[in-house]
Parts: C-alpha cells; sequence; structure tokens
C-alpha cells in the first residue's frame, strides 16, 4: 500500500467511523431490545479476530489479533460443546433477531468503534477467527496472503458482490467462473463446500488489496464499496 493511499485512508476511516457512530447510536437501544427480548445473554459479542497477515515465520497458527464487537446474533454459548466453527446459511445456533441482523448487516454497527481506534478499516477484507485460519489456509493455498498489509474491514468488495455465507449470485462478476471455483474437481460429498466459500471471498480480497497500490484505483473502489453497503442493508444481500 503507497504511503498516500494509507494516510488519507486512516483520515477516511476516522472520519467514516464518527459519522456512522453519530448517525446509529439512536439505533442502539432499539436493537438491544430486540436481542433482550428475543433471548437472553448479553447484548454485544466481542469476538477474537486475526488482525492481518501471520508472523515473520509465516505461521498461520500466530497471527496479530483484536477483538472485534457486533451485536450478538447467536444463541449464548452457542459454541460451547463444539469450538469455533464458521457460521452457514440457515445456522441453527441465530436466533431470530439475529437472522434479521445478518441479513441487514446490522450486526457489525459495533465495528465503527474498532476503526476508530485504528483496529479495523471501513473497507478492508473480512477478518477470520485465529482458530479457523491454519484450516482455511491448508485447504485454500493463499488463503492468508489476502490480509497481507491491509486491515480488516467492515465491508469490502466481498460483502458487497457475495451473501453472508460467501455464496455468488448469478449476477456476480465471477459467476461465468463457477465451474472453476466451486468444485473445481467434481468430487462428490463436496457440493457446498465451505473451501469454495472461502476462495471465492479470497479472489475478491487480493483484487481490493491490488487497488491499493494506486491511488486513484483506492478512492474509486474505497467509493463503490461505501455506496453499495446500504443497499445491501436494505435488501438483506450482496450483488
Amino acid at each position: 500500500m503507497v504511503s498516500a493511499v494509507r494516510i488519507v485512508k486512516r483520515i477516511m476511516d476516522v472520519a467514516g467511523s464518527a459519522i456512522g457512530l453519530g448517525l446509529t447510536l439512536p439505533l442502539y437501544p432499539v436493537i438491544a431490545a430486540a436481542i433482550r427480548l428475543d433471548s437472553p445473554g448479553p447484548i454485544f459479542y466481542r469476538q477474537r479476530r486475526a488482525a492481518g497477515y501471520p508472523d515473520a515465520e509465516g505461521d498461520a497458527a500466530r497471527v496479530p489479533v483484536f477483538h472485534m464487537l457486533k451485536f450478538r446474533t447467536m444463541q449464548k454459548d452457542a459454541e460451547k460443546g463444539t469450538g469455533a466453527v464458521l457460521a452457514q446459511a440457515g445456522d441453527p445456533r441465530v436466533t431470530r433477531v439475529g437472522r434479521f441482523l445478518r441479513k441487514t448487516r446490522l450486526d457489525e454497527l459495533p465495528q465503527f468503534w474498532n476503526v476508530l481506534r485504528g483496529e479495523m478499516s471501513i473497507v478492508g477484507p473480512r477478518p477470520e477467527r485465529p482458530e479457523l485460519l491454519v484450516p482455511l489456509s491448508a485447504a485454500v493455498p493463499f488463503f492468508e496472503e489476502r490480509m497481507r498489509g491491509v486491515k480488516p474491514g467492515i465491508t469490502g468488495l466481498a460483502q458487497i458482490n457475495l451473501d453472508y455465507a460467501g455464496r455468488m449470485s448469478q449476477s456476480s462478476p465471477l459467476w461465468q467462473y463457477r465451474d472453476q471455483l466451486i468444485n473445481p474437481f467434481q468430487l462428490d460429498g463436496l457440493e457446498d463446500s465451505e473451501a469454495d466459500d472461502m476462495r471465492t471471498k479470497m479472489l475478491y480480497d487480493f483484487a481490493y488489496a491490488a487497488s491499493l497500490e494506486r491511488f486513484w484505483n483506492f478512492l474509486r473502489t474505497d467509493a463503490e464499496v461505501i455506496a453499495r453497503t446500504p443497499l445491501v442493508m436494505v435488501f438483506g444481500r450482496g450483488r
């Protein structure tokens, strides 16, 4: 990432998160009341997420982490018996209110605090949980490279083009390459594989990282992502 991009991006993050907090804080009491009435447990959820590329030795098991803030969308202690697992479409652990919050992306609003603190950016790759980074890196080559020198984001190219679980629609620019991306070896029992979804997300993340190498490409890409994100929230899915 060139220095001019880094400076302007941080200015945009500080200004954008301050404005975002000011506009969305009135929604917090309503969302909090809905969560509390729907299921017992805390209103907010703090979750460890990978903050970037693995350490100098390239060990995917050792990555810088931060605590990402979200409105709680799952039942209390949802992973008590399973440990860390990827969220899936139709996940039974998600509450009724949680399904709405995820569909509209309102569960992500508290992350404006993470952006203000410099832990995240408004636009960037979605951070994965460090516990899942090792198996994901093993299943999807170069997966850990997607955040080299790039801060994780609240929204991004993948988020405006894919649904919450990372599935592409027929309107996605990648749809024409679906046969090469989704179960490319046509192995039995691997339909709807999580690795396929992560591979698709990774391609969008690589494309975003490439845009940061040229100032005007960065501005154009970030402006497009920010402009389209409210549409994703209103209509409840990516492209």
